[in-house]
């Protein structure tokens, strides 16, 4: 069965309809009528093949989309957070929420974009159960996908979390005593380059490919088809003053509807991504309850 297939009941639960309904009817906060209208969209990975289509089909609606690349995931919310960008489309709803709550920032999703499973990769064995016991595993050191990251290794029987863990799980929630190796966390960036002193490593999505590997090559992943995925769904953010934008969504309209743009994110991803249209209120409402969640962990 295909991916695809097997995600039909995520799409149906997550409510997968078309984001924007009736732009027309909104007051334009941002219209780019004369052509004139420049919208800066912070990313990480510029190069990824779902942007040069999507800059151009902007472009056909009369909107200039300049992209400003990011070479890792802490600097894009406050630079959005400043003003020195527009939009961002990088993170999803746990990151979101991290930030927000840690910032004390009103950041807040303005379209979903794709739900991408979190993998495990070596270079050194070709399956989870070939890792001997006390070897050392590598994870993204920010606290969202920490916690992603713990549930996979949970998952694949290679770590016990105290509890059963959860999106808030840290190193300090993983059972030594009942756990098969060492978890050690390092920016999300450099997890592909530490394969080769580790024996495995969490590896997000934008940096797969950089370390020469596929996302055929993952030998453990978290499921996207789960209908408790929300949550992990990526999206566009705006600051919340710009959330009614009618440019800012034309601009997710039309990155969830081009087929150029969707093939190339099917592109990125090596076919793994799951595209999705989840209502702006739903995902406002994740992002409400995560943070809620993250504040009071916090506290």
């Amino acid at each position: 069965m295909s991916r695809r297939s097997r995600i039909t009941s995520v799409i149906a639960a997550l409510a997968a309809v078309p984001l924007v309904a009736s732009l027309a009817a909104c007051a334009a906060t941002g219209a780019a009528d004369d052509g004139g209208e420049t919208v800066k969209i912070g990313v990480v990975g510029k190069s990824d093949p779902q942007w040069a289509p999507f800059v151009e089909a902007a472009a056909e609606e009369g909107i200039t989309v300049e992209l400003v690349d990011f070479g890792d995931y802490n600097q894009p919310n406050p630079a959005l957070t400043e003003g020195e960008l527009d939009l961002n489309q990088f993170q999803h709803i746990v990151y979101l929420a991290d930030y927000n709550v840690n910032a004390d920032a009103d950041l807040t999703p303005i379209g979903s974009t794709q739900i991408y499973p979190l993998g495990l990769y070596s270079t050194k064995y070709d399956d989870v159960k070939s890792i001997p016991a006390g070897e050392t595993v590598a994870v993204p050191d920010d606290p969202s996908n920490l916690a992603r990251s713990l549930l996979v290794l949970q998952s694949a029987g290679l770590v016990e979390l105290k509890g059963g863990g959860s999106i808030f799980s840290t190193i300090a929630d993983i059972d030594e005593a009942k756990s098969k190796v060492k978890v050690t966390p390092l920016e999300a960036a450099i997890t592909a380059t530490s394969l080769p002193d580790v024996a495995a490593a969490i590896i997000n999505n934008d940096f797969v490919e950089d370390a020469g590997l596929t996302f055929a090559d993952a030998i453990a992943q978290d499921d996207p088809s789960d209908p408790n995925a929300l949550p992990y769904v990526n999206i566009f953010a705006a600051r919340a003053e710009d959330k009614d934008n009618t440019t800012y969504a034309k601009l997710v309209e039309l990155f969830q509807t081009n087929e150029k743009v969707q093939a190339g994110l099917d592109e990125a991803s090596g076919g793994t991504g799951v595209s999705l249209q989840v209502p702006v209120a739903e995902l406002e409402q994740s992002l409400a309850d995560v943070e809620a969640d993250t504040a009071a962990q916090k506290g």
